[in-house]
């Protein structure tokens, strides 16, 4: 399982577009700094044949307690011991403490080197939301963020093809 959390904030991420010739497109926004942190993870079958795709929408940013549930539903969900892939984060390394400590025996963690975002596939997932599908959207409140997020990370989990360009993107073969 490759896991990694992102945020997604009120402020539209402002990308390029198409408008009529003279007409600059023009966003109007206030400053607001509402926010929706999201853990996800993509994990892979035995045979690397079904690739899944989990995750937690949470209005707060993302603390150990938060990542030890969403590792422990994974968990009762899959029925399966887990192999972590993730990078070196201090709340990755404090859930890890603590969940051996309580006596963890389905979990084992694997770091990424330092500084090598690109390694893991679930960082092209937060590519793929912010600069594709939310590209210049601009909700009216943190509800409509949170459908709106929401809507595009269910939407994932049924697409088998992209799920493997987010591993092509990472440069892990599949086969």
């Amino acid at each position: 399982m490759f896991l990694d959390e992102s945020g997604f904030m009120l402020q539209p991420v402002r990308r390029r577009t198409w408008a009529p010739r003279g007409q600059t497109p023009i966003q109007r926004v206030w400053d607001r700094h509402d926010r929706w942190s999201v853990i996800s993870a993509l994990t892979l079958s035995p045979n690397r044949r079904r690739i899944g795709f989990w995750f937690d929408l949470h209005d707060q940013n993302i603390k150990a307690p938060q990542l030890m549930e969403f590792l422990r539903e994974l968990r009762r969900q899959t029925r399966r011991k887990m192999i972590v892939v993730c990078d070196r984060y201090s709340v990755h390394r404090s859930a890890l403490k603590q969940l051996l400590a309580s006596g963890c025996t389905w979990l084992q963690m694997e770091w990424l080197p330092a500084y090598a975002p690109d390694l893991n596939p679930v960082e092209a997932v937060w590519q793929h939301i912010k600069h594709a599908e939310l590209a210049n959207f601009i909700p009216n409140d943190k509800q409509h963020l949170f459908d709106v997020v929401a809507d595009s990370l269910d939407a994932i989990y049924f697409e088998r093809n992209l799920k493997r360009c987010f591993f092509d993107r990472a440069e892990l073969s599949l086969e």
